[in-house]
């Protein structure tokens, strides 16, 4: 594919996105053959923070902190969600390691990950807030998101701590 064709792609991308940001960005990303990290990068720029995948243990070890959030892997034959706390973890044998005994636990390759991005947009019409780890490929390894109240509501706490984080890892990326 030659690079003015990408080019319109991604424009064409941005337009479908301004004008509907809260659909399926995994179904876009299909349909117009992007990575998912590219159509993220196509939605409008005050709704998503790329840091770089370096931090990947710092993140997951503040989010240990925040209470129950949900952990999802969504790939093209499986969405698999988890809702509770995450577990702190470890490095070992070339992963993070997550120090299980409730509901997830599990080892996630830290190196692997390239990129960080905390998105804010709505989805089925509701605001939604979540941190997602991508890979070389531009493919989402997992996503975290703000837990909600019994209210539906997003914890106003783990608002607090996404912010903050992200503020943080802003920070140190313009100073790099």
């Amino acid at each position: 594919m030659n690079e003015a064709v990408v080019v319109s792609d991604l424009d064409h991308v941005r337009r479908e996105l301004t004008a509907k940001p809260d659909g399926v960005l995994e179904a876009v990303a299909s349909a117009h053959h992007l990575s998912l990290l590219s159509v993220v990068q196509c939605l409008p720029g005050e709704m998503w923070k790329q840091v770089d995948g370096g931090h990947f243990i710092e993140v997951m070890q503040d989010i240990s902190s925040w209470g129950d959030i949900t952990f999802i892997v969504h790939t093209k034959d499986a969405i698999v969600e988890f809702e509770g706390r995450l577990p702190n973890g470890t490095s070992g044998h070339g992963f993070y390691n997550l120090k299980g005994g409730g509901g997830v636990s599990g080892h996630l390759r830290a190196a692997n990950c390239r990129a960080i991005v905390f998105l804010r947009r709505p989805f089925m019409g509701t605001q939604t807030l979540s941190i997602q780890f991508f890979n070389a490929d531009g493919e989402a390894m997992f996503k975290i998101f703000v837990g909600r109240d019994e209210n539906r509501k997003l914890k106003a706490d783990q608002v607090g701590s996404f912010d903050r984080l992200e503020a943080k890892l802003a920070a140190v990326m313009e100073r790099t």
